[in-house]
């Protein structure tokens, strides 16, 4: 596989397979061994066999309101319309009724982001035909503005379960690779932003250790300030990444995609750790260790460049380990 922006594309994809564990049933196994030239045919092939997987499943259907001029009642009578019609002597009855429909938002993007996909000339041809032959079944669904779609209000249950890998795909594309050119026509960057991947990345480890280690208890939780009642109101969350707990150990693991795993501290060349980072981390280590037991360890987690010099540290830091790697 080629690589996205110093990133090898498989490691997207193995990336994904973690947080999103479908990709692990065994219709997306061959996907593995492919090769991909470019993120967005990655993209589209997951979105191609998802798809024909919803599809075997059928599309999910939410109920829409819909107002019509009938022969016949259905659903809501419409007063006023219903007289302005006699008015002109129409024997017609405005109605208001619900139907369930496939034309919801969760469609809408997965045929926004289809459609968008076909549409970029670097797309490999394979793609283009997959994603093509399910939008077949598509007819019925309208396309939405991305810039409309509200992710955060989007709410998955029982029915539309199965969408949420698809959508999350779909998230990606849109949110993340997307440009809006001059004339209002849309193309692919070619690699995913930082902050994409590095929410991505921060979700893999997570689910690794969820998937390998469930013993351990892995979580992204909270950390609470040790100080005196009264001030913590104004002191901003502690949130961690990932929280590892065995019997009375406690390991806090902080993830870190940069394109440069160390800055560079002088005009000489030397290189440091990036100090926030070993701040925020000693602060949450000695948040969490109360009782100075020593038992809390923290790690600096940064996920691996082509650099010649990469972080690889232990340190004891005011009786707590340290780890930056």
């Amino acid at each position: 596989m080629t690589k996205d922006k110093g990133i090898l594309i498989r490691n997207i994809y193995y990336m994904l397979s973690y947080t999103f564990r479908v990709l692990k049933l065994s219709n997306y196994d061959e996907m593995a061994s492919e090769k991909f030239e470019h993120i967005q045919d990655l993209f589209a092939a997951i979105l191609a066999k998802g798809i024909a997987r919803q599809l075997k499943q059928g599309l999910y259907k939410e109920y829409v309101s819909h107002y019509d001029n009938l022969s016949v009642l259905r659903g809501k009578l419409d007063i006023h319309g219903t007289i302005h019609h006699k008015l002109q002597r129409k024997q017609r009855l405005s109605c208001e009724y619900d139907e369930l429909s496939e034309n919801n938002v969760f469609n809408q993007i997965l045929k926004t982001t289809s459609v968008i996909l076909i549409q970029q000339p670097s797309l490999n041809v394979k793609r283009r035909k997959a994603l093509k032959k399910v939008m077949l079944h598509f007819n019925r669904v309208d396309m939405i503005e991305p810039t409309c779609i509200k992710w955060n209000i989007l709410q998955f249950q029982k029915n539309n379960q199965s969408y949420k890998m698809l959508i999350n795909i779909c998230y990606f594309v849109l949110d993340g690779l997307l440009l809006s050119t001059d004339k209002g026509k849309y193309k692919m960057a070619t690699f995913l932003d930082d902050q994409q991947m590095s929410r991505l990345f921060e979700k893999f480890v997570l689910e690794y250790y969820r998937y390998h280690y469930p013993s351990l208890r892995a979580a992204a939780s909270q950390i609470a300030w040790n100080i005196d009642t009264g001030a913590a109101d104004f002191l901003p969350v502690m949130q961690t990444d990932i929280v590892l707990k065995s019997r009375n150990k406690v390991l806090i693991i902080d993830t870190k995609y940069y394109a440069h795993t160390m800055q560079v501290q002088n005009r000489y060349g030397s290189r440091t750790f990036h100090s926030n980072n070993l701040y925020q981390i000693f602060t949450y280590v000695k948040n969490q260790d109360v009782g100075n037991t020593g038992n809390v360890a923290g790690m600096l987690l940064y996920a691996r460049t082509e650099e010649t010099i990469v972080p690889d540290s232990d340190f004891i830091m005011s009786g707590n380990k340290i780890r930056a790697c």
